[in-house]
């Protein structure tokens, strides 16, 4: 019996979820991630995790893992592991087209109307947002911490990480965090190895794999040579994205002044245009690599509006697709060995760090300016892990306290 095409090149674990149920899970995430990439993965840790159990806590910290070590929007690259887990290549795409769509529309919306846009969100609502992601990276922090550093030895590790990162402030840092996670997980770890290996899910066609790396390289590689060989300004425009994607470390809040020095220096794009897409893209919930739309949209030279979005949406994701399909088979081959599963209980263990590191900054740096940001905080955290209420629920709930909050000096 002949294999389907799409079986010959991405298995799906046991448990296969329908196109229309992810694609409608990764909607209502699309529609209620705030917080930025920290607190993406936290959603995602939620859902995926501990409510439908469709990917295991130490499967999912290795994805993660994975993902940070990848150039590129890390928690998109997450979602888009996850969709591959469950739904194929199909899944995929569709897992990432729900993700990414209300954030990117939305941008695509506010590009066209900048001015009259400008002041409809209130800033105390703006300012709950940022609180709420407080209570929801906590919530990850300490559900992780209990699963992934159970012991003191990884409990100090994942200190020390959080010190290294939060001391040396560079995207390089979080990837040397790791690798040393790794390494001091094989120095110190080894009796606590399990023995047991827990797929992530996913076994894609090696072949596909390596097609999808050399068609990254090509596009990272050829396009530059394109792009001056034969002058046009959507080639150009696909050139800068495509790059800006595959080279970013640390993800979105990384790309934001990268893609400033890409599209500002030519004229594309007015600064005041770009710093006004830049406070829009706080505001959304979603991936902040979804600003690519933005731009796209008030580019002045032709495609802009829609198809300028979309061909920059799809330009700066695509290198995030080639190297998450490509990296997949072999990390997870990688990861069945003694020694990569005593090198992952450390690199795990750092991973939390990570999450721990950006709790304090940017996360509570940027949110807790005084007392009542921390009351705020604490009640989102409260609803949150004791009453279990819906995460989209507390996000509202918490925007219309920071609104209250701001509202209430001019009622005194």
């Amino acid at each position: 019996m002949v294999e389907s095409p799409q079986k010959c090149v991405v298995k799906v674990a046991e448990g296969q979820t329908s196109l229309l149920t992810i694609f409608l899970v990764f909607l209502r995430l699309g529609f209620t991630s705030f917080g930025g990439p920290i607190a993406h993965l936290a959603y995602f840790r939620d859902e995926f995790v501990s409510r439908r159990n469709w990917i295991d806590e130490r499967a999912y910290a290795d994805l993660v893992a994975l993902c940070q070590f990848l150039p590129g929007p890390a928690s998109s690259q997450v979602g888009i592991g996850v969709g591959l887990a469950r739904g194929g290549l199909l899944g995929a795409f569709v897992a990432w087209i729900g993700f990414t769509m209300p954030s990117a529309f939305a941008l695509i919306g506010f590009g066209y109307g900048v001015v009259a846009f400008q002041d409809v969100v209130n800033s105390g609502v703006l300012h709950g947002l940022k609180v709420v992601a407080v209570a929801v990276v906590a919530q990850a922090v300490w559900g992780m911490a209990r699963n992934l550093c159970p012991d003191a030895k990884r409990a100090t590790l994942a200190v020390l990480a959080a010190c290294a990162v939060l001391t040396v402030s560079t995207p390089l840092a979080q990837i040397g965090v790791i690798v040393a996670g790794g390494l001091a997980g094989l120095l110190f770890l080894r009796a606590k190895t399990p023995t047991e290996h827990v797929p992530i899910g996913i076994n894609v066609n090696r072949r596909l794999a390596v097609a999808s790396l050399l068609l990254f390289f090509v596009g990272l590689i050829g396009l530059p040579v394109l792009a001056s060989a034969y002058p046009s300004h959507t080639l150009a425009l696909v050139e800068s994205f495509y790059s800006s994607g595959s080279l970013v470390f640390g993800g979105g809040h990384v790309v934001l002044p990268l893609l400033q020095s890409e599209v500002v220096p030519p004229g594309w794009v007015s600064n005041d245009a770009f710093l006004a897409g830049y406070g829009a893209a706080q505001a959304v919930p979603g991936p902040l690599f979804t600003f690519a739309a933005y731009l796209g949209a008030v580019l002045e030279p032709v495609p802009n509006g829609l198809t300028g979005g979309l061909i920059c949406l799809a330009a700066i994701f695509v290198p995030s697709f080639l190297l998450v399909v490509g990296a997949l088979p072999f990390w997870d081959s990688l990861r069945r060995t003694i020694a990569m599963q005593t090198a992952l209980l450390g690199i795990n263990a750092a991973v939390v760090g990570l999450l721990l590191a950006a709790l304090y900054d940017p996360v509570w740096t940027s949110a807790i300016l005084s007392p009542s940001d921390f009351g705020l905080a604490i009640g989102a955290y409260t609803l949150l892990v004791f009453w279990k209420v819906p995460p989209w629920l507390v996000v509202i709930l918490t925007a219309v306290g920071g609104w209250l909050l701001a509202a209430l000096p001019a009622v005194l």
